[in-house]
């Protein structure tokens, strides 16, 4: 699939929203699909430790290698021998695991190069976001865009049921599974009157998720 077309913010955007997640005495980090860096930059202002990224573009790469410790180049899933067992205290995953094409199994495979209290940290789009229903249900129409939920390099959709299935059949313990970016629009709560409001998964644009492999 073609990258290169993406957005100028689509690598360098500092998930400020997910620091919240990481292990206040997490020391070894990974982060798959680091972008250029910047959000492990944010990491070190409050964690030392050693910081590892994977990253499929290789301009972002470079970028990323005067902030890490190493980093690969390439596909995440190329990697996974050479990455150490018992090792990290966490792995980030910023919108990436919609992007491959088996991520539950990605994800059960790297189980083992976590420490023992090591934690995966996700955050995955939400496929019941309510502009996207409101799409699907009403306009019936599935159009694929250049970024966003229907972003065209997605290959996978998930909802918040789903994304805890995908790690609990990979082996993991869901430690947190709840929604981040809240929209600010009334419409969803509005669209939950007829249901008895038993559909406010539908305010959220992503899903974060901990999961620990204990």
């Amino acid at each position: 699939m073609d990258y290169n077309n993406k957005p100028s913010h689509y690598y360098n955007k500092v998930r400020y929203e997910m620091l919240k997640y990481l292990p206040k005495d997490a020391k070894n980090i990974l982060e798959v699909g680091c972008g250029n860096g910047c959000f492990i930059e944010e990491i070190k202002k409050t964690h030392q430790g050693e910081f590892w990224g994977i990253e499929m573009m290789p301009d972002e790469a470079e970028s990323a290698k005067k902030v890490l410790d190493k980093v690969f180049v390439g596909m995440c899933e190329d990697f996974l021998d050479v990455l150490p067992d018992n090792y990290f205290d966490a792995i980030y995953f910023n919108d990436v695991l919609e992007h491959m094409f088996d991520p539950g199994s990605y994800l059960a495979k790297l189980k083992s190069k976590l420490a023992p209290n090591g934690v995966i940290i996700s955050s995955i789009p939400n496929m019941r976001y309510h502009n996207e229903l409101f799409k699907l249900l009403i306009k019936k129409d599935w159009k694929y865009c250049d970024f966003g939920i229907m972003d065209f390099t997605h290959l996978k959709f998930y909802t918040q049921k789903s994304i805890r299935r995908m790690y609990e059949e990979a082996g993991f313990t869901v430690r947190v599974n709840e929604g981040i970016n809240r929209t600010k629009s009334i419409k969803p709560l509005l669209y939950n009157i007829p249901f008895f409001f038993t559909q406010m998964d539908i305010f959220y644009l992503q899903f974060a998720t901990v999961a620990s492999k204990n």
